[in-house]
């Protein structure tokens, strides 16, 4: 079974697993949890909307 996008009103195939924090600031997401399944459409408008922050993390590191 595969999973389902976990943001509001879609219902495509999960592409991608990120981060809850990171995405919840780019969409408005089903359930709370750890990890969101983002399907290949909203996985490039996430990674478009949070290039700066997740560049940021990795200098964090």
């Amino acid at each position: 079974m595969d999973k389902i996008c976990d943001v509001v009103g879609c219902e495509g195939v999960s592409f991608q697993t990120v981060p809850a924090d990171l995405a919840k600031k780019v969409f408005s997401l089903k359930d709370n949890k750890t990890k969101v399944h983002l399907c290949k459409a909203h996985y490039k408008e996430y990674k478009k909307n949070t290039k700066k922050e997740r560049e940021n993390n990795k200098l964090d590191w």
